[in-house]
């Protein structure tokens, strides 16, 4: 691959919490524009892994660059101020402020360092507010509490909220869990509108349906170390895969998935 193509670059990255290797000398690139699905059991490093990679909780070991900065020491907002973005597992929001607000934090505080905000947003801010806003769909509810919201409108907020900070690099760690299966489709179409405005994305995700259909390659990792890395349709004839976390059911449902989505 050409070192040009690669926007984000772990080498050797390991974390240990004490005796315990939860990422193991873990290298891969994620290239620009493109979307890297994420699986493995529970425990095998994904969400550690983001961690790492968000400055949230450094790795022990190893390096990480992002479009060529060196970001492993890194503090979290210089990572985001770099151009990362995080969603994560839990709707983290402000309950108590509206969607615009809670969006307008992310496009004040996402891009840059400030001392005094001032006593309204720019702009410039206003503008990546309402983008972010029309982006997941959410602009016809701005002014709701977001305390009130169902779950799906939460992590759409959360997501608006990462978009406003007008990220590179965009990590969702697992944006479906507890949805239906119509607003698994919601999130999927979200997903697909920023990946058009070329912003790359790795994202962490149990759902098998939702990862195989965005991802351009598919990472598995268990016990930290990586135990696959190519396109989707080669996960159910990997036999490490099947063994370690799909299971002979799960892998016979996904090749059947994979025969009905093929072009």
């Amino acid at each position: 691959m050409d070192g040009s193509d690669a926007l984000l670059v772990c080498d050797g990255v390991t974390k240990r919490f004490g005796s315990l290797a939860a990422v193991k000398d873990l290298s891969f690139t994620a290239r620009r524009g493109e979307i890297l699905g994420i699986g493995g059991p529970n425990g095998a490093g994904k969400t550690t892994l983001f961690d790492v990679l968000s400055g949230l909780n450094p790795a022990t070991s190893g390096r990480v660059r992002l479009d060529g900065q060196e970001i492993t020491r890194a503090a979290p907002e210089a990572i985001c101020h770099a151009g990362l973005a995080r969603t994560f597992q839990l709707n983290a929001c402000f309950d108590s402020l509206t969607v615009r607000e809670n969006v307008q934090v992310g496009a004040l505080f996402g891009r840059a360092a400030r001392g005094l905000p001032g006593l309204r947003p720019s702009p410039e801010a206003e503008e990546a507010t309402e983008a972010a806003l029309a982006l997941v769909g959410l602009e016809g509810k701005a002014g709701l509490v977001a305390g009130a919201l169902p779950v799906l409108d939460r992590k759409l907020l959360m997501l608006a909220g990462a978009m406003a900070t007008r990220p590179k690099l965009l990590l969702m760690d697992e944006p479906v869990g507890g949805l239906t299966h119509a607003e698994t489709d919601q999130m999927m179409a979200a997903v697909r509108r920023i990946k058009a405005q070329g912003v790359t994305i790795i994202l962490i995700e149990h759902v098998m349906r939702f990862l195989v259909a965005l991802s351009d390659r598919v990472m598995i990792l268990h016990h930290g170390e990586r135990i696959y890395e190519g396109p989707p349709a080669g996960l159910v004839a990997d036999r490490t895969v099947v063994d370690v976390y799909l299971g002979e059911g799960a892998s016979a449902r996904l090749a059947a998935l994979l025969r009905e989505t093929a072009p």
